[in-house]
This record gives C-alpha cells, sequence and structure tokens, in this order.
C-alpha cells in the first residue's frame, strides 16, 4: 500500500471526498482513511487553528492519536442522571457498526457538583479529522456526521476542514515561567485539618481510606503552550497515558498519568490497583531500598489492598470471571514509584462501557471507601471543584476501549496553571508526610515549568 506525504493524503481524501456516494454506506457515520507519512502528532496538533483539539496516546499499547474540529459531541454541562449519560452512550454506539469509529472525552470525577465550564460532567466528540499511529503506521482520518445534516453539506464541511489543516511547525523548547504567585487550596494548615478529621477512630471505622488531594494555583504573566507543555512531560514519563483536551482557546487540560481505569477488548477487561507511593532514590541501590521499603509497608500495603479487593468487588457482578495479582509490585515513575497489582476479567455478555465506567469510577485510588462517605467527605470538605481531576479520559468504539484516570494533570487557563495532586488517607496516615507525598508527586511537572 501506498504511503503519502501529508499534502498528498489530504489531496487523496479531497478526491474521494467529491466522488463519495452514500449509498455505499448506508450508516449516519462515514470515515474515510488514507495511510500518511510519520508526522511528529503533537506538533502536528499545535499547529491547527481548528478547535476543539484532542491528544492521546496510549500507556503501552504503542497507540497516539491527535485530532482536531468535532463531527458530534455529546455534553452535559448540567446535573444530569446516569441513565441519561448511558442513553446518550448506546446512541452514539449505534450510528455506526465501523470499529474504527472512536468518540474521545471524559466523565468527571463528581457527576453531583458543578464542574469547569466547557469540559462539563461528561463530554465526548468524534473528530472531524484524526492523525493515528499504531506502532511505526500512521493515517489520516476523515468522518462525516448525515445524521443531521444532509450530505452535501457535510461533503462540503470535510471539505473545508481538510483544505485548513498545516504543516507540523516544530515545538518551541521550553523556557523557565515566570511566576507570580502560588497558593494551594486547602492550605498546609487547613491539609493537617483534614487528615486529622479523617484518621479519627470513629470515622476512620466507618470510612476507612478517604483520598484528599489538593489544587496548587500558579500565577503567570505569560502564555503557556499547553502541547510543548505535553510533550515535555511525556519525554519524562514514556510509561504512562499521556492526553489532551482543549475545547476552546482559552482553556486546555493536559494529563500524564501512570493509572489505568480499565482497557476492554470485545469482553475481556483489564484494570489495576494503583496505590502507594513513595520517591526515587539517587542510585540504583537507593532507589531499590526505597521499592523494597515500599512493599514492606504496612499503611501502603493496606492501602493497595483496599483498592484490590474494591475492584474485584466491583467487578464480580459483570464478569464471568475476575482474577487478580495477589502480590504488588513496583511500579516507577520518573520522580516517584507506586505499589501496583493487575487485574482481569472476562464481561459478561451485553455489558458495555457505561455499565463498567459506573462500576470502577471513581475507584478508591482517587476517592475512598466506602466510594459514597468518602466522596461526600471530599465534596464538602475539600473546598475546590476537582472537575476533571481524578476523573475517567480515554475513547469508545464499537468493540474496544480504555480510559485512563487523570490524576497528574494541569489546567492551562490565561493567566494560571492549575495543578493537582491527591493522597490516600488511611489509619497511620500523618498529615506532614502526605503534604510531603503531594509535592513529589507534582515535582516532575514543576521542574518543567521552573527550569531553564
Amino acid at each position: 500500500m501506498s504511503v503519502f506525504s501529508l499534502s498528498q493524503a489530504i489531496a487523496s481524501l479531497t478526491s474521494t471526498l467529491k466522488q463519495l456516494e452514500i449509498h455505499q454506506y448506508g450508516e449516519p457515520i462515514i470515515q474515510l482513511s488514507v495511510p500518511v507519512a510519520p508526522l511528529p502528532s503533537i506538533a502536528w496538533l499545535a499547529s491547527q487553528s481548528c478547535y476543539p483539539k484532542v491528544y492521546w496516546r496510549g500507556r503501552d499499547t504503542q497507540e497516539e492519536v491527535a485530532a482536531v474540529g468535532s463531527c458530534k459531541d455529546f455534553a452535559f454541562e448540567d446535573a444530569v442522571d446516569d441513565n441519561q449519560l448511558c442513553a446518550a452512550y448506546q446512541q452514539q454506539r449505534a450510528l455506526s457498526s465501523n470499529p474504527e469509529i472512536r468518540y474521545y472525552g471524559g466523565v468527571a470525577f463528581d457527576r453531583n457538583t458543578d464542574c469547569w465550564p466547557e469540559y462539563g460532567r461528561a463530554h465526548f466528540i468524534l473528530p472531524r479529522i484524526e492523525l493515528r499511529r499504531s506502532g511505526n503506521n500512521y493515517s489520516l482520518l476523515i468522518n462525516l456526521n448525515i445524521e443531521i445534516n444532509d450530505i452535501e453539506c457535510e461533503r462540503q464541511i470535510a471539505l473545508d476542514a481538510l483544505q485548513q489543516l498545516s504543516p507540523p511547525v516544530p515545538l518551541s523548547a521550553p523556557n523557565k515561567i515566570h511566576l507570580l504567585s502560588r497558593s494551594d487550596r486547602p492550605n498546609q494548615r487547613r491539609w493537617r485539618e483534614l487528615v486529622n478529621q479523617v484518621t479519627q477512630d470513629k470515622f476512620i471505622q466507618d470510612t476507612p481510606k478517604v483520598v484528599l488531594s489538593r489544587l496548587t494555583q500558579l500565577e503567570v504573566n505569560e502564555k503557556v503552550d499547553p502541547w510543548m507543555l505535553l510533550a515535555s512531560w511525556q519525554g519524562r514519563n514514556q510509561n504512562s497515558f499521556q492526553f489532551g483536551f482543549q475545547f476552546s482557546p482559552d482553556s486546555a487540560y493536559i494529563s500524564c498519568t501512570p493509572e489505568r481505569l480499565y482497557r476492554r477488548r470485545q469482553r475481556e477487561l483489564f484494570t489495576e490497583a494503583l496505590a502507594g507511593t513513595t520517591t526515587r532514590g539517587l542510585n540504583e541501590e537507593e532507589d531499590a531500598q526505597l521499592a523494597k521499603a515500599l512493599l514492606d509497608d504496612c499503611k501502603n500495603s493496606h492501602e493497595n489492598q483496599l483498592v484490590r479487593q474494591h475492584i474485584v468487588d466491583a467487578l464480580t457482578p459483570l464478569s464471568n470471571y475476575v482474577g487478580a495479582d495477589e502480590l504488588a509490585k513496583v511500579f516507577k515513575l520518573s520522580h516517584i514509584q507506586h505499589l501496583h497489582r493487575a487485574i482481569r476479567a472476562e464481561l459478561k455478555p451485553g455489558v458495555n462501557d457505561f455499565q463498567i465506567l459506573l462500576a470502577l469510577h471513581p475507584t478508591p485510588a482517587v476517592g475512598g471507601l466506602p466510594r459514597d462517605s468518602a466522596i461526600n467527605f471530599i465534596r464538602q470538605r475539600e473546598g475546590y471543584t476537582r472537575g476533571w481531576y481524578a476523573g475517567a479520559c480515554g475513547y469508545f468504539n464499537k468493540y474496544e476501549s480504555e480510559f485512563a484516570v487523570a490524576i497528574r494533570s494541569a489546567l492551562i487557563e490565561p493567566g494560571r496553571i492549575n495543578l493537582f495532586a491527591g493522597a490516600g488517607i488511611v489509619a497511620g496516615s500523618e498529615a506532614d508526610a502526605e503534604w510531603g507525598e503531594l509535592e513529589n508527586k507534582l515535582a516532575t511537572i514543576l521542574s518543567i515549568l521552573t527550569e531553564v
């Protein structure tokens, strides 16, 4: 099969669009695709003038997507119950039998509270144009939606979108950001109060884990390129999920997160318990010692075991089989390392992605146990709106889906960078040590922002 340059790929899709006959497909969502020579995906995305922009790179799937424009979306800004979300999800899946049709988006941490404008409590889009990489193979795709528009209208919109595409321009090198100020919510004094409340014997007897988090706001006097920042972050943590959503020029949410919520291939499901944290060592010997201490630490092992058991219990009603690692392993990132247990399930026939999302999200690794009482405490006491932080972000199609838990993440706004970090509070947790863990979790992104 011939591989086209970007300009040749655009010309080929343009020619196909002009000759397109709707009866060839018989479905309201149509996708056209041509192979294209390798392109730097994030640089290509940053060079485009069209919104929204979406980026996705799997942790261990050799897959990368950069996408622009919206062919179809469904978003919920206001209060929504799970039945509405499930109905919207099923409606989208029914529009095409093509397994390559993908919706990208996210679900907020807490769908019962107000969320960030544009992102909402849930927001998924079918992009107009996608650049996809699978291994070393790249494709340029364009999607058409004739559910609402007629074919001639969609054809012209698609042709115009192709003509607006720009070649990639190299990303600028990261420069040191001049920070005007930093504020933390909750601040350290309030953090101590919250940790002390959670670790009281009477509270922790009924709610053995609450994941408290902190919003760190950096005020800046310059424009921050979210895609340059994500590319730099990506270079530091290759074994993480990387994704970004920019629905308009003024706001972008990016993440370089280690935690998988789940990956589904037909009825096969993969998920994990990722909880329990320590730092990295300055050399191999110290690193190994810290890893061993993490494995032997009762507080961290208990926290990971709570997460593992909850996920197994949540999946059991949906599955014919659920298996989980008995022993934890160490998952290493650039500045920290986590305890990790892999979990696999064989889903029952007919179980869909939204049932899985409802069962697993938010996990005890970002909310707590029992889920409802932990989230109620977070909602009432934490002091800020998490939005998509600790939410579920990813994609779904007819037969396959993947979602990550958005823990290492940043919301970029004009004049402000919002950073997020959390820590699981269980019996034995100490407030100042957990505050230090928050700092460790921000170390990578802060080093990118403040280095020369």
